[in-house]
């Protein structure tokens, strides 16, 4: 996680911050990337990224949205207006519709079909932790951006994804053929 050093003012119940987040995952690898960039007046004032091995896009891109969280709890004041932008229909869509009926399930399916009823959601703990995340702040917002449009920040969080998925590729054996 970085800080920018050109942002040295603490973040206030006034500022609006904007928070940009993406996810990305290899195929043929598994590994993945979450990134963040948080944004107070247009200046980047903060990133992070990381990585997970054996993973799925859908996961990494729910990740990011989940560590963006985290960082706003840790360091905005309760008040500050936050929007976190994602440019993953399903973590937008997870936070916005899903995410009661989950909670309401207990992080489970529930359908019709009763040999399938029950069945756990996919990345169950990583909803359980961005449900309690975003419970801790009402004024925290999702909401969907288009990716690879040229918006600055979806950008910078598509390269630290990256990052983050690189950070994996780095510190695993290469596998060889024989």
């Amino acid at each position: 996680m970085t800080d920018n050093p050109d942002a040295p003012r603490a973040i206030c119940a006034h500022d609006k911050l904007e928070i940009f987040t993406d996810g990305c995952c290899e195929p043929g690898s598994g590994n993945g990337g979450w990134g963040f960039a948080v944004y107070r007046d247009g200046l980047e004032i903060a990133s992070g990224y990381g990585g997970a091995d054996e993973t799925a896009n859908n996961a990494m891109e729910a990740t990011a949205v989940l560590e963006a969280a985290r960082w706003v709890n840790a360091h905005a004041a309760e008040a500050v207006v936050v929007t976190i932008w994602s440019d993953s229909v399903y973590a937008v869509k997870g936070c916005n519709e899903w995410r009661p009926i989950w909670r309401n399930n207990g992080f489970k399916k529930i359908t019709a079909n009763s040999r399938l009823r029950s069945r756990g959601i996919a990345d169950a703990d990583v909803w359980r932790a961005i449900d309690a995340a975003l419970s801790r702040s009402t004024a925290i917002t999702v909401s969907w951006c288009k990716g690879h449009a040229g918006t600055e920040g979806n950008e910078r969080a598509d390269r630290l994804a990256d990052s983050g998925r690189l950070s994996i590729a780095v510190k695993a054996p290469l596998k060889r053929s024989r």
